[in-house]
């Protein structure tokens, strides 16, 4: 899929662990109704059911600093079962395309009298310059709080590899919290960590605003603090389509 070599132990073992720890029969009706992070990317929310379909493109930049690069992202999301959700995405700098990336999804089950729920997602990213295939995995861990505060946490690792080396394995963690402020509209403070040398900080407050009935935009002015680097503001938008 990445024109890469199909033997490929450390990817099929993921995969592997990815599929066995879902279960279809798991996947239940009453989960909680969470927002999706705007920067950290979900394939649906968890609990989607068979047929959701949606388009979206991402869209950051940095706001100070020689580096005006805009990082954008068209991106198709489809359950194929309830529960259960894929993703393909092509991400651009400027007007190239750098990466081609897959993604797989997995909702475990709601809990807690239907305001928790968690799953797991599996991210693989091909470089189409270096010819280098990377890959994530996450938990996630989402939670209504009332009619008005929800969450959502995701951790796990970054660059994975079984036989580890410099830079693999790194750690992820994202923790974002909302407030329904009101009908079609959400407010968000989204905070994004990621370890190793080329890891960051990224603070992001956000609106999510409701369009129309299937088209909602997300927007975001932050702060990133690269490691070893210093903070930039850095604003983001993301446009999203149901079908």
């Amino acid at each position: 899929m990445f024109r890469r070599s199909t033997r490929h132990p450390v990817r099929h073992g993921v995969a592997f662990l990815f599929i066995g720890l879902w279960s279809p029969a798991e996947a239940q009706t009453d989960y909680p109704d969470v927002p999706e992070p705007m920067i950290f990317d979900m394939m649906r929310p968890l609990g989607a059911k068979r047929g959701e379909l949606e388009a979206n493109a991402l869209a950051t930049t940095p706001l100070s600093g020689s580096d005006k690069t805009v990082q954008w992202a068209p991106e198709v999301e489809y359950a194929v079962a309830d529960g259960f959700a894929i993703e393909g995405e092509l991400p651009f700098e400027d007007g190239k395309l750098v990466d081609l990336k897959l993604g797989l999804q997995a909702a475990f089950g709601a809990f807690n009298g239907g305001r928790s729920a968690h799953g797991v997602q599996y991210l693989g990213i091909y470089n189409r310059e270096a010819r280098h295939y990377r890959s994530s995995f996450a938990y996630m861990l989402a939670h209504r709080y009332n009619a008005r505060w929800s969450s959502i946490s995701m951790a796990g690792l970054g660059d994975i590899s079984f036989s580890g080396g410099h830079g693999r394995n790194s750690a992820i963690v994202n923790h974002s919290l909302f407030y329904d402020s009101r009908d079609g509209q959400v407010l968000g403070l989204e905070l994004n960590y990621r370890g190793g040398s080329d890891g960051y900080v990224l603070v992001m407050p956000q609106i999510h605003q409701q369009l129309a009935e299937k088209v909602n935009v997300q927007a975001g002015l932050g702060a990133e603090r690269p490691h070893g680097g210093t903070v930039r503001p850095k604003a983001g938008i993301r446009l999203i389509r149901e079908f």
